[in-house]
């Protein structure tokens, strides 16, 4: 499941099956759609505090922010270095590496979480359709990434500029899996200062694999959200609730 799952989203969908297994206890104006030029933001917005990792650890969302979910904490193998992670298109890399658990550009910190969507519990279903059920949750990655100087701002606006000159898909390299991203479509998204979402749609054994991705900046803070799923038809829905959350303990 590893192997295939990796070449569907270029980051491991095994997530999706150990995630479920448990959880962490604890713990306005944004820009519409996924197209157009870097805003002015990228160059006139003052200076922010950069934050340590240990700081983020303590911004990141957790799962008393929200309800119906579980937050556990990144594993060793679940982020690998930047390097690892390649595009065939080099103005396609940082939606690349958003979408494997890698903050775009050069933050001075990052942290990540995965946050599991409950299943709705049906006690009339059988074993069988409950795993289904379970296997079919929303799980989102979260990260989160603190920058030096007008970093965040760059990196945003490199994201930004990916979606619109990468629409039409790219290839991606996640260690030594290849796959094929068919389009970036965009979203509309409201979050941070400044925000991006987009429809992500993979190649997964000759089928479509639909994900969605969400970026936003709040100060020098760049937080994104890879959203995945093993249900039939992919993810449907942006993780609002998660959004939500996040934007609410940076802001």
């Amino acid at each position: 499941m590893r192997s295939a799952a990796v070449a569907a989203t270029a980051v491991s969908l095994a997530l999706l099956v150990t995630a479920c297994g448990g959880g962490e206890k604890g713990g306005e104006k944004g820009d519409k759609g996924g197209t157009g030029a870097p805003g002015a933001s990228a160059t006139s917005a003052p200076a922010a505090k950069v934050l340590s990792a240990a700081e983020l650890d303590r911004l990141i969302v957790a799962t008393a922010d929200v309800e119906g979910h579980q937050v556990t904490k990144t594993d060793d193998g679940d982020v690998v270095p930047a390097g690892s992670v390649t595009a065939d298109q080099a103005a396609c890399t940082p939606i690349a590496h958003a979408m494997s658990m890698i903050s775009p550009g050069s933050p001075a910190a990052s942290a990540g979480r995965k946050v599991i969507e409950e299943p709705k519990k049906d006690a009339s279903a059988s074993p069988e359709d409950a795993l289904l059920g379970g296997l079919g949750a929303r799980v989102t990655l979260v990260t989160l990434g603190s920058y030096d100087g007008q970093g965040a701002q760059e990196a945003f606006a490199s994201v930004k500029k990916a979606g619109a000159e990468c629409a039409g898909g790219f290839q991606v390299v996640h260690l030594k899996e290849r796959t094929k991203v068919a389009e970036v479509a965009p979203e509309t998204v409201t979050a941070g200062e400044e925000a991006v979402a987009f429809t992500v749609t993979s190649e997964m054994a000759g089928r479509p694999f639909v994900s969605k991705l969400v970026v936003f900046r709040q100060g020098n803070t760049l937080a994104s959200f890879s959203t995945n799923s093993l249900a039939p038809g992919g993810v449907k829905e942006l993780p609002q609730a998660v959004i939500d959350a996040q934007a609410a303990k940076l802001s």
